[in-house]
This record gives C-alpha cells, structure tokens and sequence, in this order.
C-alpha cells in the first residue's frame, strides 16, 4: 500500500477536515472530463454523420451499430465499477484505471478512423453490400473497443470525484470543475468535422479521409494527460476502503438498483440523455441540409462555431450553477436546467433559419447552459445517494452506483441515435446522392492537384522536370491498373445484374466501355514510361504531350464514371417521385454537368482545364439538395421529440426525496458514527 497523507489519515480516523478541495487537485480531475464530456460524444456523432454522408453507409445499420456498444455496457460498466471498488495496490483503487484507460482510448479513437475503404479494398468482395457490411462491421468492432476504454477511465474516475469530499456543495464543485474542463476542449473537437474538410488533411478523398489524420493530434494531446493525472489525483477515500471486505457482484448490484431516490434519478437521466442525443444527431444534418442547401464544407464551419458556442457557455454556465445550486437546492436547479432544455428546442422553430444561420447560435447557448446544469448536479447527487447507502449499509460503492449511473446515460444516448437513425431512413434521407456527389468533388480535386503538381514540374524545368515527369508517370500507371482491377471485378460482379430501369445491358455496357478506355491508358502509359528510361533532358518536352493527358486519365475517366452513376441514381429516383419539382431540378443540373465532364479533353491546356474544373466544382455544392418532406421531417423529429422526453424527465425528478436538508442531516449522522469509534 502506498504512503497515506495527513488528510487521508484525518479523514479515516473521522476528525475534521478541510471543507475546500486544493485547486491541483481540482485541476488534474476537472482535465478528465476530456473524455466523456468532448471525445465519449463526438466519436458517436461524428462516426454517425460521416459513415452515413462520406461512407455512404445506413443511417438506419449505423444507428443499430450505435447502441450495440451501450448493450455490452449493460455486462461491462458493472463489471467496471465493482472492479474499481474491490481493486486494492499502492496507487489505490481508482487511479490505475485512470492511466489505462486514457492511454487505450488515444490509440483507440485513431484507430475508429482508419475504416478500409477505395477501389482496391472494394475489389476483394463479389458485391458492395458485403462490402459496405465490411466497413459497418469494422466500425463496430473499434467502437466497441474504444467505448469499453472510455468506460476503464470514467467510471473510477466519476467514483473517485464522489469519494474526494463529503461537502454537499463542494461536491457540485468538484463535478463544475470537471464540466468546465471538459467543456473548453469541447471549444475545439466541434472543429474536428471542419479540419477534416480542409485539403491539407483529405486531400483528394473527403473527410471521412482528413479524420485519419486529425485523430492524431487528439492522441498526442490525451496520453500526456493520462500520465499527469494518474499520477497528481490522490484518494482520500482508500484509507477507509482498504479495510472493507470484498463484496460479491451480485451483492452490490441489488443494493444499488434498490435505491428509490438512484432510480428516479437515472430514470430522469435516461430521457434526458436521449433528448440529448436526438439534438446532436440530428442537428449535425439540420445546418448542412437545410441552413446550407447540402453545402458541406459551410455546413461544416457553421457547426464549429456552433460548437464553440456551445463549449463557451459550458464555461460561462459553471459559475451560475455553483450560485444557484446552494440557494434553491440541487432537485430545484435541475428542474431549471430541464427547462432551459425545453425552451432551447422550441426556440428553434424561428433560428433554423437559411437567410440568417447564425440565429442558431441562441437554442445552442440555452442548451449548453441546461445541460451542463444537469449533467453536473446528476453526477454530484449520486454522490449524495452514496452517502445515504452508506448510512444504512456502513459500505461505499461509488463505483457501483456510479457505473450504473453512467450506463443509462448511454443507453439513453444510445437509444436515441437507434431511433435517430430509424427515423432519418423514414424521413427518406438519400445517402447514396451525398456520397456520390463526394465522389465526383473528391476526383475532381485530385485532377486539380495533378495539374498543379504538373505546372510546378514544368516552372522547374531542366533535370528536375524529368525525374518529376517519370515519378508523375509511374504514379500514374499504378493508379491505372489499380482502377482496372476495380473496373474488371465490377464488370463481373454486374453479370445478370438489373440496375434501377430493370435493364442489365446499360450498366455493364458502360463499365466495359471505361475498362477498355483505361486499358488502352494502361498500355500507352507503359509505352510511355519505356521512352522516358531512354530519353535525355533534352527531348523530356518532345514526351509531356503525351504523358501529361494520360497522367490524367485515370481520374477524369473516374469523374466521368461518378457524374454518370449520379446521374442514373437521380433518374431512378425521379422515376419513384412522379412530377416531383424538386428531383427535376436537380436532374437537369446534374444533366448539363455530366455533358460538361463527357467533353472534357485532358489534351487541353493545364489552365484551361484547371478554369473548367474548378467552376464544376462550385456546380457539384447544390446537387447534394435534399427533398423538402426530408428537410422538413428532419425539423419536426429534431425538435419535438427532446421537448416530449424533457417533459417525462420533470415527472420523474418530481419522485427524487433527497433534499438538502436531509444529505446535510446525513452527512452529521455519518460524521457522529465516525467520531464515536476509536481513532486508528
């Protein structure tokens, strides 16, 4: 066992101790809510958005995929929790959970990232469906890995903030610290979606690309943190633990469920955590797709700001609960808090607003606020509960109770992006048409980058324009027979296939007519590339005709293939949709950009084609456009469902008994019963 302080001495033998935690220690807990409070949330809302707007996959699988993890809670926050209340070594029983498990969930939340995807991964399976079965089974398995991590470090960590004071309101603090901390590095993870948007990290993919690269900043800040407070946080509470017996599971478990006042506060905390996670969810699309008309990459700003917004008044709304909180009572600020959350939603009836997006800003400070209120005085009431069981048991099982208490909070959460995602298939969200005009900006940034690696190679000149006119093409010839491959298993894969009119020909007709494009490119790109070994400085000028369209050709034929699967989509779809206005607009602008790709010749001038590409680029933002029902649903789910939870959640909070006056009450029985034994 490791040495005991004065103050966990003193606490032990049951004397007097300091009311106010030291602020090193309020420091190095408060840096923990990183990961429940900023990472827990953001790897759901963002592997959600992004598997369903860049992967193209289910919003409806990806939203099952979300709440298998919260099923494994059910065994493993338990486990957890009664793990970290038996656990006995010479750092204490909370604090080597808090080292493991930050260190797996860094490595864990690049590893979320790294889903296989591209022509060459898609190549080794006979259909897309298992393909995209693959992908949605990878995620899974990463999130249930990374969420289990997130659980190794929260759980101890939520039961050593209950054990580190006794004081009814410094308990409120301890927890605010935790919130506020958590809250200023929420400040920056709202920028993730739009640091993954820029071209320094996606480059010529999308941002389900860029977030390979962005996840490995957050890992490099979180495993020092690890370190810093595993090894600062101290336990005051183990001098008393150490000497309680081992209790079993399932001992632990009943007493805890039995608890009146733990249940109507976790039932509380149930739909409120499932409104929580409806505005989230939802209201990733909501800017996008309606604010923005499908404009990503504003979508994407706009929710950064927002999310900024949100971390501030996290910030800010610390200080008016610690000032609250002692003059009305925690029930009482709760009950405020969940109405703060009620009046947030409705508000957004007039802020979702396309000719002033920033109106949004409003429902997001009256939401942060009600729920860091809410999230904060839960944690620190499950405290005063312990104290209660304590009481009566002469046991502390913070972990317990806390486990228990932090598994409904995802269940609900998890529970909410199931529907979230049920209902965002029945709002007839069409992920295909996103994910297919990705395709197309994606192919057309990677030509852009060519050529400007091409303009860059030929402003050099001399020997340097030769070895950069060999590399451009050896890259280029890799590529080429990479999107062969991919053309050939897709040409076998469409055999007795229908496409969406019931015709099987025009399909593989179209894929065959690109297979035998890109082989004609395969074999003049080799002819090339022979002469290039042979030829001096001087006749490099006399091959750049020829090697700098080819170069080019696997991604324009990849550009013309993706505007004409855009294409035969929106067609299918405006066939379902009879007389639709909305699928006869878009199909007229997709119509007139796949003839504008068609008629591109690579042969052009760099900056001709450079010009013609970048205006497409701009005319690709409104083909993403959703229905109006879908936008429209989207709005009526978003907003209505949290008010209805929100009002169940008041009903519940109304049955909670323990007031201030009575934890005060306990806290002196607790204090007596401590005073009246002997002193160790």
């Amino acid at each position: 066992m490791g040495v005991i302080t004065e103050a966990e001495a003193t606490l032990a033998s049951g004397r007097k101790t300091p009311e106010r935690i030291a602020f090193s220690q309020l420091a190095a807990y408060g840096a923990g809510g990183i990961i429940p409070i900023a990472l827990f949330n953001i790897a759901g809302i963002l592997v959600g958005l992004m598997g369903n707007i860049s992967l193209g996959l289910s919003a409806f699988w990806l939203g099952v995929i979300l709440i298998i993890p919260r099923l494994w809670d059910a065994l493993s926050d338990p486990v957890i929790g009664h793990l970290s209340d038996n656990t006995r070594t010479r750092w204490g029983r909370r604090r080597p959970y808090l080292l493991l498990g930050g260190i797996l969930v860094a490595g864990l939340f690049v590893a979320i990232w790294w889903i296989p995807k591209g022509d060459a991964v898609q190549a080794w399976f006979p259909t897309e469906t298992r393909f995209k079965a693959f992908q949605l089974g990878y995620i899974l398995l990463t999130l249930l890995l990374f969420f289990t991590a997130c659980n190794i470090f929260e759980i101890p960590h939520g039961a050593l903030g209950m054990e580190m004071t006794t004081n009814y309101h410094e308990r409120t603090r301890l927890f605010s610290a935790k919130s506020f901390v958590g809250n200023l590095f929420a400040m920056s993870t709202p920028w993730l979606f739009a640091l993954a948007n820029l071209e320094r990290f996606k480059g010529a993919g999308n941002e389900a690309d860029g977030m390979r690269y962005v996840s490995f900043l957050i890992a490099a800040l979180l495993i020092p943190l690890s370190f810093w407070w595993s090894f600062t946080l101290r336990e005051p509470g183990f001098v008393k633990a150490s000497k309680h017996e081992k209790t079993p599971f399932w001992q632990d478990m009943k007493r805890t469920v039995r608890n009146r006042n733990f249940a109507w506060l976790t039932l509380t905390v149930f739909t409120l955590a499932m409104g929580f996670n409806f505005v989230q969810l939802l209201g990733s699309y909501i800017p996008i797709f309606y604010v923005f008309g499908g404009d990503k990459v504003a979508g994407a700003w706009m929710l950064g700001i927002n999310g900024t917004v949100w971390a501030v008044t996290g910030l800010v709304a610390v200080f008016p609960l610690n000032w609250i909180s002692p003059r009305l009572g925690k029930r009482s600020t709760l009950a405020i808090a969940i109405l703060l959350m009620c009046l947030a939603q409705l508000s957004k009836i007039v802020c979702y607003n396309p000719r002033a997006p920033y109106l949004i800003i409003i429902p997001t400070v009256l939401l942060s606020a009600g729920m860091l209120f809410f999230f904060t005085l839960g944690s620190s009431m499950v405290g005063d509960i312990c104290d209660e069981d304590e009481l009566k048991t002469g046991y502390r099982a913070e972990g317990s109770y806390y486990s228990i208490f932090w598994w409904l909070i995802k269940m609900g959460t998890a529970f909410a992006s199931f529907v979230a995602g049920a209902l965002i298939v029945l709002t007839a969200f069409d992920e295909v048409q996103v994910t297919k005009v990705d395709a197309i900006q994606g192919a057309i940034r990677g030509l852009r980058t060519e050529i400007e690696s091409w303009k860059a190679a030929q402003a050099a000149g001399g020997a340097e324009l030769l070895n950069q006119t060999r590399t451009h093409v050896v890259k280029a010839l890799e590529e080429a027979k990479k999107y062969v491959a991919y053309l050939e298993a897709e040409s076998a894969r469409q055999v007795g296939q229908l496409n969406q009119f019931g015709d099987p020909g025009s399909e593989r007709d179209r894929v065959r007519k690109a297979l035998a494009r890109m082989n004609s490119t395969v074999t003049a790109l080799n002819t090339v590339q022979s002469r290039l070994n042979t030829v001096g400085q001087s006749e490099v000028n006399g091959l750049l005709a020829e090697a700098i369209p080819l170069s080019l050709q696997t991604r324009l034929e990849k550009t013309r293939m993706n505007a004409l699967e855009l294409r035969t989509h929106l067609e299918a779809k405006a066939a379902q949709h009879r007389g639709g206005r909305h699928y006869g607009e878009i199909l007229s602008k997709i119509t007139a950009l796949n003839e504008r790709i068609q008629n591109l010749d690579a042969s052009s001038s760099l900056t001709t084609l450079d010009e013609a590409l970048a205006k497409m680029a701009q005319d690709t933002v409104p083909l993403t456009k959703q229905t109006p029902y879908t936008l429209l649903m989207m709005r009526v789910v978003e907003i209505g469902l949290p008010v209805l939870l929100s009002l169940f959640s008041i009903l519940f909070l109304l049955r909670y008994s323990l007031t201030e006056k009575r934890s005060h009450e306990i806290k002196d029985l607790l204090k007596q019963r401590a005073e009246a034994r002997p002193a160790v």
